[in-house]
């Protein structure tokens, strides 16, 4: 199939080289973000395959990231209702130590435990991805996602 080009449009899925003969999957969402799946596979899978599985986690992808040929469409398929739903993420002011919540382009004031279990705001990078996908499978921490973790303020 074709490599990303542009954006891609939404619902294609992609197949991510992982290295060692090793492929993650992620798939195209409304703008700016992803969502990735908890799947690995040594064979590339087919799309519906793919979106069977259980997502591991949505966020926002810079743009160049989906852009440059590093990630291979292998079909589109129509998003599911949970991936229509547009997720909330944390955002926290290092200066003011204080917590908000971004969802549907709005920043709202938000208490730390209120973030619990939230992604970061932040725009990811296709190796930054690619080493989080591999981390996972690998059974480790990721630096990344550790450098972006909800402080204790």
């Amino acid at each position: 199939m074709a490599k990303v080009r542009g954006r891609g449009k939404v619902g294609d899925v992609v197949k991510i080289d992982l290295g060692n003969g090793r492929f993650g999957y992620g798939r195209v969402l409304p703008e700016p973000l992803m969502a990735f799946y908890d799947l690995q596979s040594t064979e590339a899978m087919k799309a519906d395959v793919v979106t069977g599985s259980s997502v591991l986690f949505m966020i926002g992808v810079m743009y160049r990231a989906i852009k440059s040929d590093r990630w291979e469409v292998v079909g589109n398929i129509p998003l599911e209702e949970p991936l229509k739903a547009e997720p909330r993420f944390f955002v926290y002011d290092m200066l003011a130590k204080r917590f908000s919540i971004y969802h549907g382009g709005k920043i709202t004031p938000s208490s730390r435990e209120d973030c619990i279990g939230l992604e970061s705001a932040a725009g990811w990078e296709a190796e930054h991805i690619e080493d989080r996908l591999c981390d996972h499978f690998a059974g480790v921490p990721n630096k990344w996602v550790e450098s972006l973790k909800l402080p204790e303020a």
